[in-house]
Order: structure tokens, then sequence, then C-alpha cells
């Protein structure tokens, strides 16, 4: 049996991830308090409940009695019951964005400021963060991401190494995105722009990928960046970082960025990693001068 203790951040999907554990089979109970974990736990694992999966849902409402989960996960460990934290994690922006767009006050805000309850909150939490087996950044994460994560987690029983890594390709007259963690400029490659049957295409078009990557440098310079990647992502992993971005820019964000990002994305998949892809100035340099 699978005894999953879901907790992190108000606002950043706790809710949402116990009722995807719940479609796939999971008996899920939200906000339990502290002082009845250790009871229900003794319920779950008694062989007369024809219950195979269970959740709880724990967090910041638990109040002052938060501090005492401490002393039941240790008591949980004496009986032998095995238990896996799932922490959902999101950045101050998103979570104050969610906040803000629910028209929700934050449970330790208390009439003042939605920032000052999430400062509140993780440092109350910390400790939690510290024990989870599985964290999940949703800060920019869509449902479904969060559900494939999910389900990898609880369904495939994949490996899952918390972190998800997004390459981005941007075009530099937009701007350095800024939330980018690694940037490589491309811009030393040959521009599709300055062909004019090439100008409307972007590098998801064969015709712009072929120019680019027919380039003598591109596969030496892809080859070396990925082993780069390869090389720097456990280190990232063990200083606990749960999302790095890495942001590929040329001109406009169009052609050259385009072609590289996917092609990185689809080299960096097979590392045991959750990788997204986003283009994030493609559609921006539509209209050509002159026509």
């Amino acid at each position: 049996m699978r005894f999953v203790i879901v907790t992190g951040m108000s606002g950043a999907g706790k809710s949402t991830a116990l009722r995807m554990l719940e479609d796939i089979g999971f008996f899920c109970v939200d906000n339990l308090p502290v002082m009845l974990i250790q009871k229900f736990a003794d319920i779950a694992h008694d062989d007369k409940l024809e219950v195979d999966n269970v959740a709880i849902g724990v967090d910041i409402r638990s109040g002052e009695a938060l501090g005492e989960l401490s002393v039941c996960l240790e008591e949980m460990k004496n009986r032998n019951y095995n238990y896996e934290i799932l922490f959902l994690d999101a950045n101050e922006p998103a979570l104050v964005k969610r906040y803000k767009e629910t028209r929700r006050k934050h449970p330790l805000s208390q009439g003042g400021r939605i920032n000052e309850g999430i400062v509140k909150e993780r440092e109350k939490i910390e400790f939690l963060k510290q024990r989870a087996d599985y964290i999940i950044d949703t800060s920019s994460l869509l449902t479904r991401e969060l559900k494939v994560e999910i389900e990898k987690i609880f369904v495939s029983g994949e490996e899952y190494n918390n972190i998800i890594i997004t390459v981005m390709s941007f075009g530099f007259k937009y701007g350095i995105p800024r939330d980018s963690d690694i940037v490589q400029d491309v811009r030393f490659l040959p521009n599709p722009y300055y062909d004019l049957n090439l100008r409307p295409m972007t590098g998801n078009d064969k015709p712009v990928a072929d120019m680019v990557s027919s380039c003598p440098e591109y596969d030496r310079f892809l080859d070396s960046l990925n082993d780069m990647l390869e090389y720097l992502l456990p280190f990232y992993k063990r200083e606990g970082k749960n999302q790095l971005v890495i942001s590929i820019g040329c001109t406009g964000g169009k052609h050259r960025s385009v072609t590289v990002a996917n092609e990185l994305h689809k080299r960096l998949q097979e590392l045991p990693y959750t990788v997204r892809l986003f283009h994030r100035d493609i559609t921006k340099d539509r209209i050509v001068k002159g026509e």
C-alpha cells in the first residue's frame, strides 16, 4: 500500500493533486487534523480495509498543530508504516497571481499583504519540504502537465528527479526572459531572416531548420551544450533546484533560437528528467517589412 502525504504551499495545487490521485484510485482525505493522522494510518494499514492506496492532504490550515507533524511522522516510522511526502511548491509571483485571480485570502495574511502570508507559510512548512520524497514546482505548469508528473510518479513508477527543465527560445530584441537560469546566445549561426523565402517561416519549418543546422559549427555546438547540461543537471538537483529554465536566444526569437531549442529539447528528453519546450517570441515577428 502507498500512503502519501500531500502538502506544500497554499495555492500551489495541493487540492488539484489530490483530485488527480483520487482519479487514479487513491482514497483521499484533505485537511486531516494532525492528531488524527496516526489513527488514520492505523486504519489504513488494517488488512480488513480494502484500500490499496491512500493520500491525505496536510497544510498550513492545521495551524499550530502542524509543528507536531514531525513527531507523528517519527511514530509512523517506528511502527514501520511506509509513507511518501509529495510537496507542491510555486514561486511567490505565481502564488500572488493565483490568489488575486481567485480573490481568496492567504490563511496567514491576517488581512495584510499576500506576500507576507507566503513568507510566513514558507518558513513554517520548510521542514516538510526537507523531508519530501517528491517536490513539484507548479509555478509554470499547466494542469495537464501536473497530471503527467503525478502519473509518472504514482502510476508509471518512473524515477522522479524533482527537477523540471524548460527549454525556451526567445528574441534578444524582446528582452531576456527574467526567469532564465542559463542563457545561450545562438546569434553566431547563419540567419534565415536574410533569405526572403525563409523569412516568413520559423524554426519549426524544415527549410529553416535545415539551413541553420547546415552550419559547420552547429553539430559540435549542440554536442558541447548538451554535454555541459548533462554534467551540470545533477549538481542543480543536489542543491535543491526543482525548476531550471534554459533560454536560447537569437535576434527575433523566430528562426535560429527555435531550431536550436527544438533540437536541445529532443536531446534532453533522453535524460531522466521532465523536459518542456516553449517558444516565447515565435509569433511576434509575423509582419515582414515591405509586404
